[in-house]
């Protein structure tokens, strides 16, 4: 699917309120954040990288799990618009009293914020939260469940490498029973027509992932035949904690899933991604992380874009385009 197609088709605002999840975003919706992105991304290559779109739009991130780029990216795109925004995190705040998730929110919405963005272990929080509190809720990565704007930096770091989702062949690689970064692309991707293979160990694998209308291997040479973009998932040791270990070792993980650089000599045209952080020597080599076919910065630079454009949509205050565009 032609992404400027898609964004010129097209909706002027999206049809959701929250951004919860991809599982029920369509085509359209996609590419209208996407194009929106791209403003965006201009703005951040002036020199002042600020525009005032968002200015008395109050934002609260609030974080109950250990997070680096998604909040730091966040609270770069809320910078970048001009939002005020409150950075609350779990440690040394009133839910280490016994607080609740609810009762947390509807104190803090009672100072009259406008968005909330949350990052939370348990899946269905995010979900949880739109019935607590009036405000507008993004979902900044729920447990096992979804991580949407991961996903969407995902593909618009795809969308400058191909002029297509229309069968494009994409892979990931891992931990997908762990991953909520998988289960969101899985969505976004199939969204726009992209054929998905997911690759790891059987202990990895969720039941049934195929009816989400996926590919399925456990071998490595087979994922990475006719791929296009191979997207190498972290080995998320802290989410294995019940149960036997999933794998014997992690230098046996590299050796039967890591992407090696001999790899890349043998598919010349292969694209490297990775949500990070990456575990150099696991999911990927060194030399691949290094290589000039791994987009893992573009990736980070796409999300501070994406997530201008999730904000500035979701607070609907303007037309698409308008302030990006100016």
């Amino acid at each position: 699917m032609d992404l400027t197609t898609v964004a010129q088709e097209k909706l002027t605002a999206l049809n959701h309120r929250h951004l919860l999840g991809l599982v029920d975003y369509s085509a359209e919706e996609i590419g209208l954040i996407l194009e929106t992105a791209r403003h965006f991304r201009d703005v951040l290559d002036r020199r002042i990288r600020r525009v005032p779109t968002l200015r008395g739009v109050t934002v609260v991130n609030l974080f109950f799990e250990a997070s680096t780029r998604t909040r730091i990216s966040f609270e770069l795109a809320e910078k970048r618009l001009s939002a005020d925004t409150v950075n609350f995190s779990a440690s040394g705040s009133s839910v280490s009293k016994g607080e609740t998730l609810k009762d947390t929110a509807r104190n803090i919405e009672a100072m009259k914020i406008d968005l909330v963005v949350i990052r939370h272990k348990s899946p269905g929080a995010a979900h949880f939260l739109t019935r607590c509190v009036e405000s507008v809720v993004i979902n900044a990565g729920d447990g096992a469940h979804e991580h949407p704007t991961q996903a969407l930096l995902d593909l618009l770091t795809m969308s400058d490498l191909f002029a297509s989702f229309e069968g494009l062949n994409v892979c990931i690689l891992g931990d997908i029973a762990h991953s909520r970064v998988a289960r969101s692309n899985i969505f976004g991707l199939r969204a726009l027509g992209a054929n998905v293979t997911l690759c790891g160990p059987r202990t990895m694998m969720p039941v049934g992932i195929e009816d989400l209308g996926v590919r399925v291997t456990h071998r490595l040479d087979e994922a990475l035949e006719g791929c296009d973009v191979a997207m190498a998932l972290r080995i998320q040791l802290e989410r294995q904690t019940d149960g036997p270990a999933l794998f014997p070792s992690l230098r046996e993980y590299h050796e039967r899933f890591g992407i090696r650089l001999a790899h890349l000599e043998q598919h010349p045209d292969l694209v490297v991604m990775h949500p990070g952080p990456v575990n150099r020597g696991v999911e990927l080599a060194s030399e691949v992380v290094d290589h000039e076919r791994a987009v893992i910065l573009d990736q980070v630079t796409n999300g501070v874009a994406v997530r201008m454009a999730v904000l500035y949509l979701l607070a609907g205050l303007m037309a698409p385009g308008e302030e990006a565009a100016g």
